[in-house]
């Protein structure tokens, strides 16, 4: 059984999978749309992480 700390722990790692899965395809992104859309999801995941606006 997990306890609260494996489940914070484990929502954490996927934040953070998330975000560097996110950034990677924004750095590839070439459509303003497409990186408008990918940073709004980044800043749903983690509305404090810092996003390359270029």
């Amino acid at each position: 059984m997990r306890t609260e700390h494996d489940r914070k722990l484990f929502r954490r790692r996927a934040r953070k999978r998330k975000l560097r899965y996110l950034r990677r395809r924004l750095a590839q992104a070439t459509d303003p749309a497409e990186r408008q859309r990918l940073i709004e999801k980044i800043r749903r995941v983690s509305p404090t992480a810092p996003v390359p606006e270029e």
